[in-house]
């Protein structure tokens, strides 16, 4: 068990692999309503895929929310909750689970790359760019697959992920995991007030009330927890909203309010600090992919 992290506190999933099989493969396809808050951890290694649409990653300490699906590997013993909370619409994820031992550098030589990759994942990797699209499809293609071609299609899969540059690492550190039930209790309550009211004024004031803290107290717990302040996080969701509305027809100015900001200028302030370009920008550059 790796330091600091608590079973204790985290609620710890039993997971049995597939007969016959080194892996579990689960394939979600529901209605983002039927998702709970699920926060766990279990001793097995997870590599997440989802195909498409938003929705919120909540990993280790690490809170953020995906755009165009998401592709996670996430280590042994690191806590994290199920991707399918606070999506839209229809959710879709196939989600491996293996442990580390199952690719044995001892027992198999050939595969050491694979060590540094694990070590990494202790923290949390978020793959993106062409990474995601070439993993995406050769996971898409794993329920198909009878469990020998399964395995084959796996050691390229983790091949290409160790390899790859194309990923951000989720948490700086694996010693300050660890929630109790009060702390997920009080976490629901804020995520689901802000999924609620984004598009409104937001009075830090309630959401410390909603969790039976002075704001200071709120301000302080809310960046401990999940390693980012409540502003950010809030002008985060609000990001992520306003990129679904810029597909529409909808003019610049009416997102910016939809989205909860006071003005279009400060809104574009923050979608460039937060996307890296304007949201005509980035507006245009989904025409040209049309």
């Amino acid at each position: 068990m790796k330091a600091g992290i608590s079973h204790t506190k985290t609620p710890l999933e039993i997971i049995q692999l597939d007969e016959g099989s080194s892996f579990k493969l689960l394939h979600h396809k529901v209605t983002a309503d039927n998702f709970l808050w699920d926060y766990h951890c279990h001793p097995e290694l997870e590599l997440v895929y989802v195909c498409d649409g938003v929705g919120r990653r909540h990993v280790g300490n690490h809170l953020s929310y995906y755009q165009d699906g998401d592709l996670v590997l996430i280590g042994a013993e690191l806590p994290h909750s199920g991707f399918g909370f606070g999506s839209e619409g229809m959710h879709e994820e196939i989600v491996v689970q293996f442990k580390s031992d199952t690719f044995s550098r001892v027992a198999i030589p050939e595969i050491r790359f694979i060590e540094t990759l694990f070590d990494q994942a202790q923290f949390g990797m978020c793959f993106y760019g062409y990474t995601k699209k070439k993993v995406g499809e050769k996971i898409r293609a794993l329920p198909d697959l009878g469990s020998f071609d399964r395995f084959l299609v796996m050691m390229d899969v983790l091949k290409t992920l160790a390899a790859s540059k194309e990923y951000i690492v989720l948490n700086e550190s694996v010693s300050t995991y660890g929630f109790t039930s009060r702390d997920q209790s009080r976490l629901k309550k804020v995520y689901e007030h802000l999924e609620k009211n984004y598009h409104q004024n937001i009075d830090i004031g309630k959401v410390a009330d909603l969790v039976n803290l002075s704001v200071p107290a709120f301000c302080n717990y809310f960046k401990r927890m999940v390693s980012m302040t409540y502003t950010d996080f809030v002008n985060d969701y609000r990001i992520k909203k306003a990129c679904q509305m810029l597909v529409t027809n909808k003019s610049v100015l009416d997102v910016s309010f939809e989205c909860g900001f006071s003005s279009q200028s400060y809104f574009s302030k923050v979608f460039k600090k937060v996307k890296g370009k304007t949201p005509m920008e980035f507006r245009n550059e989904l025409i040209m992919k049309v």
